[in-house]
């Protein structure tokens, strides 16, 4: 039988006639598992019960918990820029202690203090896009030791501020209007509904064409920009949102611990802090920041009063995740059983053949 015979031959067959019944399905494109709209669904509803807990919570953990969710925050806004934008920053400390001043320098002047945390992060984050302007022309380390640059910057300009006073620092006096149970009540609610809200606006931008965008830029610039991605744009996208998630950050600690001193707030640490969560979670992952920030927030709880040790641990630490697990706790859990609870990206589900 010669080759045009064969097509020919093929060509009259019609659809389910195929081995006696046997219909054969493409591969198709999931978003979406039963499975990952439960956690959806689960997360939601827990958000809500968080909601509620104070009430029934102790005030030292309704505490320890508003720690907890400012570390959600970090680690989900230096996630996105690294894990999701490749833009590695060692600097957004500045952002993190610029929210804080900047709801310092708000309130002295009259604003609401709770108003403050917001319009803060919002005036931080506009302060952002003329940085963009000139950070996100470098790349790699270049960029890593500009927003370090920045950030020693913003620190030596705040110590300038009389009000500050150098070192010696502040106070958000404004927030002693409130009593102690009220304020522990108004921070923690501000401190979930951020994270929440943070939370969810990374999850749609990750699901939409931006996070695409995002994640092409983070592989190549060159190819990304070659099939139409607006590169700087995107970039600064992110980078200003990550700012507004930093500074919110910032000025939530504050309303925690009331005093200002710039060498706190400043501190490289608090990149040191994001890392760490990063690395351990699950870089370029999107639930593992959200991991990363519970081990973090527990080997703090358990060995914070060590001082030192306890740094030198955390170092240790990260640097065995770094070459034992490279993709963190979720990335291997990811990994080895195929489990997205929240996806962010697409998954190819091959075609299955059953017989009718």
């Amino acid at each position: 039988m010669n080759a045009k015979t064969t097509v020919s031959h093929v060509g009259t067959i019609k659809p389910g006639q195929l081995d006696e019944g046997t219909r054969s399905h493409a591969p198709t494109i999931q978003r979406w598992s039963p499975v990952s709209r439960a956690s959806v669904a689960g997360l939601i509803l827990g958000q809500c019960a968080l909601a509620l807990a104070p009430f029934f919570l102790e005030p030292g953990l309704v505490d320890r918990l508003t720690t907890l969710y400012i570390y959600g925050i970090l680690a989900l806004m230096w996630n996105a820029l690294v894990g999701y934008a490749g833009l590695v920053s060692v600097g957004h400390q500045a952002f993190f202690g610029l929210g804080a001043y900047a709801t310092v320098r708000l309130a002295n002047a009259g604003v609401n203090p709770y108003l403050a945390l917001f319009v803060a992060a919002v005036l931080i984050a506009m302060l952002s896009l003329p940085i963009s302007a000139f950070m996100l022309r470098l790349r790699g380390g270049e960029f890593a030791i500009g927003m370090w640059v920045v950030a020693a910057l913003s620190h030596l300009l705040v110590n300038l501020d009389t009000l500050v006073q150098g070192e010696t620092g502040t106070s958000l006096i404004a927030l002693q209007q409130y009593a102690s149970h009220d304020r522990r009540l108004y921070t923690y609610w501000l401190a979930l509904g951020a994270m929440a809200g943070l939370g969810w606006c990374v999850f749609g931008l990750l699901r939409s064409r931006t996070g695409n965008a995002l994640r092409a830029i983070r592989d190549s610039e060159e190819a990304a920009a070659s099939i139409g991605v607006r590169v700087l744009p995107t970039k600064r996208l992110i980078f200003v949102l990550s700012a507004f998630g930093c500074a919110m950050a910032g000025a939530l600690w504050l309303a925690t611990s009331i005093t200002f001193q710039p060498k706190t707030y400043f501190s490289v640490q608090w990149t040191a802090y994001m890392l760490f969560m990063v690395l351990v979670g699950g870089i370029g992952t999107y639930e593992g920041p959200i991991i990363g920030a519970l081990v973090f927030f527990t080997v703090e709880t358990l060995f914070g009063a060590a001082g030192v040790a306890y740094l030198i641990g955390l170092g240790v630490i990260a640097v065995t995740f770094a070459l034992v697990l490279p993709k963190g706790i979720w990335g291997a859990v990811e990994a080895k059983f195929g489990l997205q609870l929240l996806p962010v990206g697409y998954r190819v589900r091959r075609g299955e053949t059953r017989q009718e």
